[in-house]
C-alpha cells in the first residue's frame, strides 16, 4: 500500500496528465486573504493613491523580528527553540508593530503623518519584518541637513555615554 501522497501521484500519472500545471483545482483567493495575489495588488494601488495623493514619502523605515525578543523566549517549552513556535513569534511581532505603528502615527514620534503604507513580509528563514513609509505634513518634514541628523545616525553610539545603547547596535546591526 503507497502513502496517500503517492498514490494520488501514481493516479496523475496513470491518468495521462504529466503537466503539474493542469493538475488540481484552481482557487482564487479573495482579496481579503492577507499576502495573496489580490491582496497585494490592492496594496500596491493603494500605496500608489496615496503617494499621488499626498506626495513622496520622507521617511522610510524598516523593522525586524527578533526570534529573542522576551516576550516569544519567555513563552517557549523546554527544549524549543523560535522556528518551532511560529505562531508565537507572529503574535508577538504582530502587536510589537502596531505599537511601533502607534508611536509612528499617534504618538508623533518624528512628527505629524499625514499618510502611511507599511506591509509585512517574511524573510527566507521565516521571520516578519516590516517596511514603513511615512508622509509628513509639512510642518514636520526634513528640510535641512541638521533635520537629518537630528533623527537619522549612521554612527556606532558612544560607550562611554550610551553603553547599553551601544551594546545594541554592536549586538544587532
Amino acid at each position: 500500500s503507497k502513502p496517500e501522497n503517492q498514490k494520488g501521484l501514481v493516479d496523475t500519472i496513470v491518468a495521462g496528465k504529466s503537466r503539474g500545471d493542469r493538475i488540481g483545482k484552481r482557487i482564487v483567493l479573495p482579496r481579503t486573504f492577507p499576502g495573496g495575489d489580490r491582496d497585494m495588488q490592492r496594496r500596491l494601488l493603494d500605496a500608489m493613491a496615496i503617494v499621488q495623493r499626498w506626495g513622496k514619502p520622507d521617511y522610510f523605515i524598516t523593522m525586524t523580528c527578533n526570534p529573542y525578543w522576551e516576550e516569544i523566549t519567555h513563552n517557549l517549552m523546554p527544549g524549543q527553540l523560535p522556528q518551532d513556535r511560529p505562531d508565537l513569534v507572529a503574535r508577538v511581532y504582530k502587536a510589537k508593530q502596531r505599537d511601533m505603528m502607534d508611536l509612528l502615527t499617534k504618538g508623533k514620534h518624528f512628527g505629524e503623518v499625514t499618510a502611511y503604507v507599511h506591509v509585512t513580509d517574511f524573510q527566507k528563514q521565516g521571520l516578519p519584518h516590516e517596511h514603513i513609509l511615512l508622509i509628513m505634513k509639512t510642518n514636520s518634514k526634513l528640510a535641512s541637513l541638521d533635520d537629518y541628523d537630528r533623527v537619522i545616525s549612521a554612527e556606532i553610539p558612544d560607550k562611554e555615554k550610551h553603553p547599553v545603547l551601544h551594546d545594541l547596535v554592536v549586538k544587532h546591526m
